[in-house]
């Protein structure tokens, strides 16, 4: 069987390619979380990578990243250790041994001045500490390692851990009125779908960046009605401008990306946001 080592198993990520992987047959999975592999500590990296001995190792699938966008503002060392250290090491280890190094990405590498989908291409130019360390870490990676496949992506959520998709559902049940931005544009992904993008790229012979998302285009107004609309709670959703939400980090305005590139190269049959959203409330309803 292939041997696939994931980073930051209690990641939204990594909790999915988790339940991916009990129906895997092709696949055996190590799965490693900051307990045993702390990417914020060079000592940590350098103590696993010496004392655990991969020689069958086919690829390794980073779901490990400072995620803290507002935070990253005051933590910028921690912040770049983790998203631009730390995954050029793993790059490099993948390397040696002849891996592939699958990582995942941010369409906050953009500026968000465009108004049509972000190709892989486009001229990157981050606006906020995160999207700096992430473009940074891709310049990275692919310096240290060509062959690994980046997937830049955006608006990730599932059932797992903090993000949006939790914090409506969460704050829906116990307020009347929820303001939410209406006037940054992009396109949320379900991390289910990511998991299954980044196994095929594991087991793939393409290399650089590709962008991944489900389809269609949402504000984060749309996403979080859409949220409180499927759960049936009596709470409504008030759109309000950024200018009125101060946060410490920038966002880009509109970071959609553009999908042409991936679906010329992987066979993946992808869906509009609202349909796996809708399919993620109907699962958590039933295990509530």
């Amino acid at each position: 069987m292939k041997r696939i080592l994931v980073t930051g198993s209690t990641g939204q990520l990594g909790n999915e390619l988790s339940l991916l992987s009990l129906a895997e047959t092709e696949y055996s999975f190590e799965f490693v979380d900051r307990s045993v592999l702390d990417l914020s500590s060079e000592t940590s990296i350098q103590n696993f990578f010496s004392k655990t001995l991969f020689p069958d190792l086919f690829a390794i699938i980073n779901g490990a990243a400072y995620t803290a966008v507002d935070l990253a503002e005051k933590d910028e060392l921690n912040a770049r250790f983790v998203n631009v250290e730390a995954p050029k090491k793993l790059a490099s280890y993948a390397k040696s041994v002849g891996a592939k190094f699958v990582h995942v990405s941010t369409d906050f590498v953009f500026d968000g001045n465009h108004s049509r989908p972000y190709q892989e291409a486009d001229f990157k130019n981050p606006i906020s500490v995160y999207g700096k360390t992430k473009s940074l870490g891709e310049d990275e990676i692919l310096d240290m390692n060509p062959d690994s496949i980046i997937i830049r992506t955006s608006w990730v959520y599932s059932k797992f851990g903090k993000n949006f998709f939790n914090t409506i559902h969460r704050l829906a049940k116990e307020r009347e009125n929820l303001k939410v931005i209406d006037d940054q544009i992009g396109t949320p992904t379900w991390a289910g779908d990511l998991a299954k993008v980044c196994l095929l790229a594991a087991n793939s012979k393409q290399s650089g960046i590709f962008h991944f998302s489900n389809e269609g285009i949402a504000s984060w107004y749309d996403f979080a009605y859409e949220i409180v609309n499927k759960f049936g709670y009596n709470c409504h959703v008030i759109p309000i401008a950024t200018e009125d939400y101060p946060t410490d980090a920038r966002r880009p305005s509109y970071s959609v990306l553009s999908k042409k590139k991936f679906r010329e190269n992987f066979n993946f049959m992808n869906v509009h946001w609202r349909e796996r959203l809708h399919q993620l409330v109907e699962e958590v309803k039933k295990g509530s």
